[in-house]
């Protein structure tokens, strides 16, 4: 923390003023502060693409490397290594700097893409996606705690509505990259993109981030037991999700002991986040009211992001026909609507100081557009569908990174990472669990559906016996009564799924109404001014 010992006689007796016109001299300029951002939105474009960039390859993946029954890992994987460490990055951020974290979260996510370029098999492919997911933790999180640490919250609303703009792209990127890549050289060179992506905001970060010791809290001890069992809750709660009534019955010891395990881990890592020096999801942040909101409608609003995202691709290939390119188009009224709606609202939010009503509305709309994607059938036409993603846009646009900043502004500059990993901690969960939920609850109801329908079908029992291996362009030649019964399999699969977990953007939108509309931090400054500057008042 910078000393006040060097000020003249006036600032000295000033106190809390000299420090606070410290912080506003030491404030970066807007210049480095764009070109900054640029390196920071170029990282979470990575994280996020490869949140998406899978989806329409995902059959011919599974088709080439004969696992359709373990389709759903290549998404989970990815999201279940990045989940687990998020808290891990952002706390040790706040308490040892962000700038070199940073470069190694991005670095390790490189090494990630090159395993799953050169991957020959189901599993290769799978554990480049974790080591991924363990660079993208610290990409997502470290970059909103760097541009929180720089630019002050009642700024920072356009800053996070362009942020958010970055996975309303990807969310159609992604799949549009994928799909021509899967269509041209191939889905390998989907982790090639990692590479120039990762250097360029490398670059920005080690030339425009001049990161104020006086935002770190300068603690060095490790939470290590706290970090090991958030990573046991964690993977208990998504092997669950994944293998309960499917590979294993719900009353097998397998998963009855890993519900038992995650119960454990969660009570233990109460206790032990109450006794050590520097826990890494510290209990006192459920004090805040908005935090605790906050964190529960992200929850609700990432499982049905991620259960549409993941799996909308596949679907309409597999029903609509339509070629992996074409199915990335589609999306594009969803990434347009979340991309307009998401940077208009942060504008909105910087003049005006007000921001509880846009998640509210944003998750009643969320809730709207999954029922609406419920309604789907092979017949409906593709401008429908288009137009019932385009409201499901506009509920992500107008909530997603607004939640996110209703907790940075409930603290201090020294406590941003913490609390902003600790909230994308529990959406993280929520979008793994959505994710990995609905990924299995469509695995196993399509091969049911398949094997079912088929069955049935005179000279059919080549194709049931290969379902494992079924892929668009086989889709598309096989004959009449066959086609049919594939198409039917694939949307009685998916589409009901949309309308089980509406309900859950309903809970989130009435959780939001009791969020507290505090006041809009004006300033980053040093944590014993932010205590004067930054405490939110009662509105």
């Amino acid at each position: 923390m910078r000393s006040t010992t060097a000020l003249d006689s006036s600032d000295s007796a000033s106190g809390p003023d000299a420090v606070a016109r410290r912080a506003v001299a030491a404030r970066p300029t807007t210049g480095s502060i764009v070109l900054l951002f640029i390196g920071l939105m170029l990282a979470m474009f990575m994280f996020s693409l490869n949140q998406t960039v899978l989806a329409t390859a995902l059959p011919t993946i599974v088709g080439e490397l004969n696992g359709v029954d373990r389709m759903l890992w290549i998404q989970t994987g990815f999201m279940l290594s990045s989940t687990i460490l998020m808290p891990a990055y952002g706390r040790l951020g706040d308490q040892l700097g962000r700038k070199v974290l940073f470069i190694i979260a991005i670095s390790v996510f490189i090494g990630g893409s090159l395993i799953g370029f050169f991957a020959q098999t189901m599993d290769w492919l799978i554990a480049g996606r974790v080591v991924q997911g363990v660079g993208g933790g610290g990409m997502m999180i470290l970059s909103q705690a760097i541009i929180a640490s720089v630019v002050p919250a009642r700024e920072r609303g356009k800053y996070m509505g362009v942020m958010g703009s970055v996975f309303a792209v990807s969310s159609v990127a992604g799949p549009l990259i994928g799909g021509w890549l899967t269509e041209g050289p191939g889905w390998r060179w989907a982790f090639v993109l990692s590479l120039p992506l990762g250097l360029l905001a490398i670059l920005a970060t080690a030339l425009f981030f001049r990161e104020d010791p006086a935002t770190r809290t300068g603690e060095r001890s490790v939470d290590g037991f706290g970090l090991a069992l958030i990573a046991v809750f964690t993977t208990s709660v998504v092997l669950v999700s994944a293998w309960g009534g499917t590979q294993y019955d719900w009353s097998s010891p397998q998963i009855i002991g890993l519900m038992i395990a995650g119960v454990l881990a969660a009570c233990a890592f109460v206790l032990v986040e109450l006794r050590v020096e520097s826990p890494i999801i510290p209990m006192w942040l459920f004090r805040d009211r908005n935090f605790t909101l906050a964190s529960l409608a992200g929850i609700t609003l990432s499982i049905g992001m991620f259960g549409v995202i993941s799996y909308m691709p596949t679907y309409l290939q597999m029903t609509h026909e339509l070629s992996p390119t074409v199915a990335g188009l589609t999306m594009i009224p969803l990434m347009a609507t979340m991309l307009i709606v998401g940077t208009s609202a942060g504008f909105l939010i910087a003049r005006t100081g007000r921001y509880k009503g846009y998640p509210i509305a944003g998750l009643a709309l969320a809730a709207l557009g999954l029922v609406l994607l419920s309604t789907l059938t092979p017949d409906t036409s593709v401008w429908q569908l288009m137009a019932y993603l385009a409201v499901f846009g506009t509920g992500l646009g107008l909530a997603l990174q607004q939640l996110v900043l209703i907790v940075q502004n409930s603290f201090a500059v020294t406590m941003v990472g913490t609390a902003t990993a600790s909230n994308n901690y529990f959406r993280q969960v929520g979008g793994t669990l959505g994710m990995s939920l609905v990924g299995t609850l469509f695995t196993s109801r399509l091969m049911t559906n398949l094997q079912e329908g088929l069955s049935h079908i005179p000279g059919a029992a080549d194709q049931a016996a290969h379902t494992s291996s079924i892929t668009p362009d086989i889709v598309a030649h096989l004959p009449g009564p066959i086609h049919a019964v594939v198409v039917g399999a694939y949307n009685d699969a998916l589409v009901p799924l949309f309308l089980w977990i509406a309900p859950l953007a309903v809970v989130g939108c009435l959780i939001a109404c009791f969020i507290e509309p505090k006041p809009l931090a004006t300033s980053n400054v040093p944590v014993e001014q932010a205590a004067v500057e930054e405490a939110p008042a009662d509105a």
